[in-house]
C-alpha cells in the first residue's frame, strides 16, 4: 500500500490529522473509503490506547428519578453508569461470546444444571475491600428476593440455590440451562459488596472508574479507580451530560461541547456524518422499538383489540420515515435474525380490513391512549402519529399523548397500559423471553401471561439438541406474536456518533448501543 498513506495514517492515529482529513486525502490517492478506514482503525491500534484526559459523553434517556441501585437501571444513562463502576461476573465481548469479569473461570455439570464461578484472585472493590464468593452469593440473592424490584428477577426465577466454596460460587438451577453464563452477564447484576444489601446505591464496584459527582438527570462524573485490576478505563475523567433533546445531543457533539452521543437522529445521521471531525457509527442487532399494550388491563385484554391494533400499523411506513433506513422491519416479537436459533415467520402486513373486523369484533367503540415521548426511542412521536393515520383508516379512534422526558421511565413505562418503548435486545432468546415475556418477569412490560409459553421457555433451557430448541424457540415466538402484547414495529440499527479526538471505536460490537456501553471504558482521548 501507499507509503504516503501509511505516514498520513499514523499522522490521523496520533491526532495531528482529522479523519475527514486523511480520509479525502486517501480518496485523492485513489484508495476506497473501505480500504483507508481499515488502514486508519490498523494504524490506531499499533499506536495502543492512549492514557490520561476526560472523555465527555452526551446521551439521552436520563432523568432526574434515576438511581445509582442497579436493579433499578432502566435506561441508557443508568447502565452506562453501572458501565464506570461496576462489573458482573462475566460479560458479553465484541463478538458475541464471553469474557470473565468478576469471574475468572465457569463450568458447569455435564447436564448443565449446577455451575460453577470461580472468583477473580486478588481483585478489590473500589473502597478497597476485597471480593469474596460471599458478596457474589448476597448481590445474587438481592436481585432474586421476594420483594426485589430487580430487573434481573426474571432471569433469577430459574435458581433453586447458591452456595459458596472458598473462591467458588455454586449455582444450582431448578432446570438445565446452557445459556446461563449469558444470564449472569445482565448489566444489573453488578457485584457489590454484600450484595448491596446495606447501601444498594453507593456505587462501590470492581470497575474501572469512581463516581465523584452525581447530578441525576444533569451530570455526572467519574474518575479514574486507581486500584482497578483490569486493562481499561484509558481516560482519567469520565463526563456524562443528560441531554435528552435530540437537536441539543448533536449540537453539542458538533460544536466540541462532547465527544460522543447515542441516538443519532436516523433523519439527520447522514447530515451528522458529513460534518467536519464527526464520524457516525451504525450497529445493526437485536435493538427494537415498541408499542406495548398490557394485555391484562381493559381494552388491550381483549385479544380482538390488540390485533386491531397490530393489523392498523403500517411497519413499512415506520421503518421508511422513522428510521430512514438506519433498520428493518418488525414482526411484533422482539426476535430478529441477529439471534441463534431464529426462525422466521410469515410477515405481518398493514390491513386496514382486516383491523375494522378485529374492532368489531372486540365490541370496543372507543378511544384508545398511547402515550409516547421522545425519551422512549428517538422518533417515537412521529411514530405514534403515523401509527394513529393508519389506524384512522381502519376505524381506529387512536389518541395520542406525548409525556414528558423527565420521568418516563419511572412513571409511564411498565405503568401505562399503552405507551411506546424501546429494547436493546439480549444475547440470546432465552434472556430476552425471560427478561421481558416469562410471566413472572418483573419487566414484563406487556403483561403477557401463557403458561404454554412459560413452560416452552423452560423446556428450551434444558434441551441440547439444537435442532429441538429452534423449534420451541419457533413455537414461543409464535405464541407470543399471536396472543402477547407487543407490537414490533421496526428493529432499529443503534447509530451513535463520536468526535475524531477520540480512538478505539469498534465497529460492529454485540450487546448495546455505544459498544455495548463499554465505549468510553475502552475508547481513549487521542495524544
Amino acid at each position: 500500500m501507499n507509503d504516503h498513506l501509511h505516514f498520513l495514517a499514523r499522522h490521523a492515529a496520533a491526532g495531528k490529522l482529522s479523519r475527514r482529513d486523511f480520509m479525502a486525502k486517501a480518496a485523492a490517492l485513489g484508495f476506497t473509503a473501505a480500504a483507508a478506514s481499515t488502514l486508519l482503525t490498523s494504524e490506531a491500534r499499533a499506536a495502543g490506547p492512549q492514557k490520561g484526559g476526560t472523555i465527555r459523553m452526551g446521551l439521552q434517556g436520563g432523568s432526574t428519578t434515576d438511581s445509582l441501585d442497579p436493579a433499578l437501571s432502566t435506561n441508557q444513562v443508568t447502565l452506562m453508569l453501572i458501565r464506570l463502576w461496576g462489573e458482573p461476573l462475566v460479560e458479553l465481548n465484541d463478538d458475541g461470546g464471553l469474557d470473565g469479569k468478576v469471574a475468572e473461570s465457569y463450568e458447569a455439570s455435564a447436564d448443565a444444571k449446577v455451575w460453577t464461578f470461580k472468583i477473580r484472585s486478588g481483585i478489590t472493590f473500589s473502597n478497597g475491600k476485597s471480593v469474596t464468593a460471599e458478596d457474589v452469593a448476597k448481590t445474587m440473592e438481592r436481585h432474586s428476593g421476594e420483594d426485589t424490584k430487580s430487573g434481573a428477577l426474571g432471569i433469577m426465577r430459574g435458581i433453586q440455590n447458591v452456595s459458596t466454596d472458598g473462591d467458588n460460587v455454586v449455582v444450582e438451577l431448578e432446570t438445565p440451562n446452557a445459556d446461563l453464563p449469558y444470564l449472569m452477564a445482565d448489566y444489573h447484576l453488578v457485584i457489590q459488596p454484600g450484595g448491596g444489601m446495606d447501601d444498594p446505591a453507593a456505587a462501590i464496584g470492581t470497575g474501572p472508574y469512581i463516581i465523584k459527582d452525581v447530578d441525576m438527570g444533569v451530570r455526572i462524573v467519574a474518575e479514574k479507580n486507581p486500584n482497578y485490576w483490569g486493562d481499561t478505563g484509558h481516560a482519567e475523567t469520565i463526563e456524562l451530560i443528560v441531554i435528552n433533546d435530540n437537536t441539543a445531543r448533536v449540537a453539542a457533539l458538533q460544536s466540541g461541547q462532547v465527544d460522543m452521543i447515542d441516538r443519532v437522529p436516523p433523519r439527520t445521521a447522514k447530515l451528522v456524518d458529513r460534518a467536519p471531525n464527526i464520524k457516525v457509527h451504525s450497529t445493526s442487532g437485536p435493538g427494537h422499538y415498541v408499542f406495548i399494550m398490557h394485555a391484562n388491563t381493559a381494552p388491550f385484554d381483549n385479544k380482538d383489540v390488540r390485533m386491531a391494533l397490530k393489523y392498523g400499523i403500517n411497519r413499512q411506513e415506520m421503518v421508511d420515515k422513522v428510521l430512514n433506513g438506519y433498520g428493518t422491519i418488525g414482526n411484533d416479537s422482539p426476535i430478529n435474525s441477529s439471534y441463534p436459533m431464529f426462525t422466521a415467520v410469515e410477515q405481518r402486513e398493514f390491513d386496514p380490513e382486516k383491523a375494522m373486523h378485529h374492532l368489531k369484533k372486540s365490541g370496543h367503540d372507543g378511544e384508545i391512549l398511547l402515550r409516547t415521548s421522545d425519551n422512549s426511542f428517538p422518533g417515537a412521536p412521529d411514530a405514534s402519529a403515523l401509527f394513529q393515520q393508519s389506524c384512522a383508516s381502519a376505524g381506529i379512534n387512536l389518541n395520542v399523548k406525548r409525556e414528558p422526558n423527565d420521568g418516563y421511565w419511572s412513571e409511564v413505562w411498565n405503568k401505562q397500559p399503552f405507551c411506546t418503548s424501546y429494547w436493546g435486545g439480549r444475547p440470546t432468546q432465552d434472556q430476552m423471553y425471560t427478561t421481558a415475556y416469562l410471566s413472572t418477569a418483573d419487566w414484563n412490560d406487556t403483561r403477557f401471561n401463557n403458561e404454554q409459553f412459560d413452560q416452552l421457555l423452560l423446556a428450551a433451557r434444558a434441551e441440547l439438541d439444537t435442532g429441538k430448541r429452534t423449534q420451541m424457540y419457533a413455537d414461543m415466538g409464535e405464541i407470543q406474536r399471536d396472543e402477547g402484547g407487543l407490537i414490533c414495529p421496526m428493529f432499529n440499527d443503534f447509530v451513535d456518533a463520536t468526535s475524531d479526538r477520540l480512538d478505539g471505536w469498534v465497529d460492529n460490537a454485540k450487546g448495546f448501543a455505544l459498544m455495548n456501553s463499554y465505549s468510553p471504558v475502552k475508547m481513549w482521548v487521542k495524544a
